[in-house]
């Protein structure tokens, strides 16, 4: 009875250490070779697909408290879409990436709840700043965690021409007002305080 006792004691003190463990602050650190940014803009003759490469990413997440911060920002010069004319195009004309080389997204509020281990599904809040200014989103995204290991994807619409970017349409080529994002992360995390 004592030994059983015991025994139920042990796993009870090994079920509140793993859930205290599982409940600290994490930190999200991006691995630029599993981080992108895809985009994806239609036209009357076809879609033009492109990426940006990830600058720098850091995000602090408490699961306790569903608390978000930090942020991931992409080189806004690196866009390319396989085509010199229209990148230069994209760059010179409605990114004016020269004058504003960042594009970024600052997390600040998870809505749903995020897993230890495993895959969640969840939609997090924030600001997208492009362009030289901020614009509040909230996108779903779905996240993985698994063993000090992440990943993340989410896709969102950016209504560029709304929110003050030049459309490049010409005569003979239109293009849409609003690009397609597809976002890839993915790194190391690691618990405890920031």
């Amino acid at each position: 009875m004592i030994a059983r006792v015991e025994q139920q004691c042990i796993w009870l003190v090994f079920l509140t250490w793993t859930v205290a463990a599982s409940a600290q602050p994490t930190t999200l650190l991006c691995d630029p070779a599993q981080t992108t940014a895809k985009f994806t803009l239609g036209d009357v003759l076809h879609t033009v697909h492109g990426e940006f490469k990830v600058k720098s990413c850091e995000i602090h997440f408490d699961p306790t408290s569903s608390k978000i911060d930090g942020s991931i920002v992409f080189d806004a010069t690196t866009g390319q879409s396989g085509n010199d004319g229209r990148d230069r195009k994209m760059h010179k004309e409605v990114l004016e990436s020269a004058r504003y080389p960042e594009i970024s997204f600052r997390p600040d509020r998870i809505e749903g709840n995020v897993a230890p281990t495993g895959t969640s599904s969840i939609r997090v809040h924030g600001m997208f700043g492009i362009h030289g200014a901020e614009h509040e989103i909230t996108s779903p995204i779905d996240v993985k965690f698994d063993s000090g290991h992440w990943t993340a994807s989410a896709h969102f619409l950016v209504p560029y021409a709304k929110w003050g970017m030049k459309n490049p349409s010409v005569f003979l080529l239109r293009v849409g007002d609003t690009v397609n994002i597809e976002l890839q992360a993915g790194g190391d995390s690691r618990s405890g305080p920031k």
